[in-house]
C-alpha cells in the first residue's frame, strides 16, 4: 500500500477545507483529499452570502446578539464572539487578497436575511456568492506549491495510534488502490449530511462521511438532532429540491398559502424574515392545514428588472423549470439543508482526539446553537478553517511507523445494494425524522435502522459496505439524539413536546461505546 507523508491533511474541499489548506500551507506541506472534484461542495452552491459587520452602523455586538437569538439558547457565547469579531477580519483580509464582493457607487451592497437586524450580507455575483468565494480560495490554494490535491479519493478510516490521529487511509476511485496518508494533524472539512434525506438542497457528496469517520475513531459528537430545513426550496414532484435563497425574502418576497394569503405577518414581527426555524415550521403547518405538498413564494409585487439582476442565477435556473420568478407563483416546501450539530470541537477546531481537527459544517464549534443564523456558515468556514490550521501547525511530529491496514475493494457490483439501502434510509429520514418529529416516529425509526444495520456485513471489505454502514450509523445517532431531546427548540420540533424547556439548555454528546450524556451551556 502506498504511503505518503504530509505535515497537514485536509479532508474536504469546500470553503472550510480550502481555507484550512491555504493557511496550513504557511507552516508546511498539505494534502487535500476529496471524494469528488475540488469544486464540488455545499459552499460552492451557496446562493445567499456571507454575514459580517462591516457597515459603520453595524457592529460585531449586534451580529453576536442576532446569532444568539437565532440559536435559541444553545449558542456558546465565547465561540460566537470569535465568529463575529474574527469573521470581520477574515472578510477584510479576503478583500485585500483581491476577492470582489458586489458594490454599487463604490459601496458594498449589503443584503438582509432572516434573523438579521441589520443589512450585513455581502454577496458576489449577485446570488453566486458560494461559487465566487470558493473559486477565489481554490485559485489561492492552487498557487501554493506545497499543497497537493487528491481528487476522487475517499477517506475510509482515521488512523489512531496511542490515542492520537496520525493519518488516514483512503481509496483512490480511479486506480482502485488504497493509500495511507501520514501527518502531524488531520483536519476534517467534509461538509454536511443532508443528502441522507430524500428531500434536500445538498449535492450528492453531502452524506456525513467525516462525522462517521470521527465517530468510529472515538471523537465526540454534539447536537446531532439539530438539522436545519431551508424554508424555500422549489417543489417539483419526483425531482430534487432546488434552493431559492433566503436573500429573496430579504429583498421583499412574500410567502403565500394555497389560498393566496400572506400568513407570516400574523406569526412573527419580522414576518418572512423571521429566523429559519420559525419560517420553516410555519410553512409546514400551512401545508398540513391545507393538505398541500407546498405553499407559494411570490415576487410579483417587486421590481422585475431588479429581481433579474440581483438573482440572475436563480432566475435562469427557474426558467429551465418553466417558471418566471418575476411573475409566477413559485411552489416551495422546506428541505433538509444544513447540519447544525456535528463533531464537537474547541475554539481552535480540535476534537477530543489529539491531532484530529474539524471545521465548517462537519464541526460543532458552539456558534450555531439550535438554529443557524442565515449566512453565518461561510463565515464559520473562514474563521475556524484558519484557527484549525494554525493550531494543527503547533503539533509535534508523531510516531509515523507503518500500521498495516486492511485494504478495501470498490466493487461496482455492490453499488446497487448500497443505493437501495441509501434510498430506503433517506425516505425513512424524510418521513419520520423530518421537520416535525414525535417520540413514536423516532422509536420506529430506530427499530428500522437497527434492522437495516443487521443486514450490513460486520466485517467490512468493500467501500460500498462502508458507505452503507456509515449512513445507517449516522441516521441512528440523529434519531437517538432527537428522541432524547424532549422539547421543541430551534430546528428540532417535537409534536409531543411542543415547548422549549429550560431543563434542556444542554448539548447532547454521543461517543462510540458510551451512553449519550449532557453538557450544560457555559455561563
Amino acid at each position: 500500500m502506498q504511503v505518503l507523508d504530509f505535515d497537514t491533511l485536509v479532508i474536504g474541499s469546500g470553503l472550510a477545507g480550502l481555507s484550512a489548506a491555504y493557511h496550513a500551507s504557511k507552516y508546511g506541506t498539505v494534502a487535500i483529499i476529496t471524494k469528488s472534484q475540488l469544486d464540488t461542495s455545499n459552499s460552492y452552491y451557496a446562493q445567499g452570502g456571507i454575514a459580517a459587520a462591516i457597515d459603520p452602523e453595524d457592529s460585531p455586538e449586534l451580529h453576536l446578539h442576532d446569532t444568539m437569538v437565532a440559536g435559541r439558547g444553545l449558542c456558546e457565547e465565547e465561540a460566537v464572539k470569535v465568529l463575529v469579531t474574527e469573521g470581520r477580519q477574515r472578510i477584510l483580509e479576503l478583500i485585500d487578497m483581491g476577492m470582489k464582493f458586489d458594490q454599487m457607487d463604490g459601496n458594498y451592497v449589503l443584503g438582509l436575511e432572516g434573523g438579521h437586524s441589520k443589512r450585513r450580507i455581502l454577496h458576489a455575483g449577485g446570488d453566486a456568492t458560494g461559487k465566487e468565494i470558493t473559486c477565489f480560495m481554490l485559485q489561492k490554494v492552487k498557487e501554493q506549491n506545497n499543497i497537493r490535491s487528491f481528487e476522487y479519493a475517499a477517506v475510509t478510516e482515521l488512523i489512531i495510534k496511542n490515542g492520537q490521529c496520525v493519518g488516514v487511509q483512503a481509496i483512490d476511485f480511479q486506480s482502485g488502490e488504497n493509500v495511507i496518508f501520514r501527518s502531524k494533524a488531520s483536519i476534517l472539512a467534509t461538509g454536511g449530511l443532508s443528502r441522507l434525506f430524500s428531500r434536500t438542497t445538498n449535492p450528492h457528496t453531502a452524506t456525513g462521511d467525516g462525522i462517521a469517520l470521527a465517530y468510529d475513531a472515538g471523537a465526540q459528537l454534539a447536537d446531532m438532532e439539530f438539522i436545519q430545513f431551508h424554508p424555500s426550496a422549489l417543489f417539483l414532484k419526483n425531482q430534487d429540491a432546488f434552493l431559492i435563497s433566503e436573500a429573496v425574502r430579504g429583498e421583499g418576497a412574500w410567502l403565500l398559502n394555497t389560498d393566496g394569503e400572506r400568513f407570516m405577518k400574523d406569526i412573527h414581527p419580522l414576518a418572512e424574515l423571521a429566523p429559519r426555524d420559525i419560517v420553516a415550521f410555519s410553512i409546514y403547518k400551512q401545508m398540513q392545514k391545507q393538505n398541500s405538498p407546498h405553499i407559494y413564494l411570490s415576487m410579483k409585487h417587486l421590481d422585475a428588472a431588479k429581481t433579474k439582476t440581483r438573482f440572475s442565477t436563480i432566475y435562469n435556473k427557474l426558467k429551465e423549470f418553466g417558471y418566471d420568478m418575476t411573475s409566477d407563483l413559485l411552489p416551495i416546501a422546506p428541505a433538509a439543508h444544513y447540519m447544525v450539530g456535528g463533531i464537537k470541537t474547541d475554539l481552535n477546531g480540535e476534537t477530543n482526539i489529539p491531532g484530529l481537527f474539524a471545521c465548517g459544517e462537519v464541526a460543532s464549534t458552539g456558534v450555531m446553537g439550535a438554529n443557524r443564523l442565515a449566512s453565518n456558515s461561510l463565515l464559520e468556514c473562514l474563521v475556524f478553517g484558519k484557527r484549525a490550521s494554525e493550531q494543527a501547525a503547533k503539533r509535534k511530529p508523531n510516531d509515523l511507523t507503518q500500521t498495516v491496514k486492511q485494504p478495501l475493494t470498490n466493487d461496482i457490483t455492490n453499488e446497487q445494494a448500497f443505493l437501495e439501502t441509501k434510498n430506503d434510509i433517506a425516505d425513512l429520514m424524510s418521513q419520520k425524522v423530518g421537520i416535525v418529529r414525535t417520540g413514536q416516529m423516532l422509536r420506529e425509526t430506530i427499530e428500522q435502522l437497527e434492522a437495516i444495520g443487521r443486514k450490513i456485513p460486520k466485517t467490512i471489505t468493500d467501500y460500498n459496505e462502508l458507505k452503507a454502514r456509515h449512513i445507517q450509523q449516522i441516521c441512528l445517532l440523529i434519531a437517538q439524539s432527537a428522541l432524547l431531546r424532549e422539547e421543541s427548540r430551534g430546528g428540532h420540533i417535537r409534536e409531543d413536546f411542543q415547548h422549549e424547556s429550560p431543563d434542556f439548555r444542554l448539548h447532547i454528546i454521543q461517543q462510540k461505546n458510551q451512553e449519550p450524556f449532557f453538557i450544560p451551556i457555559k455561563k
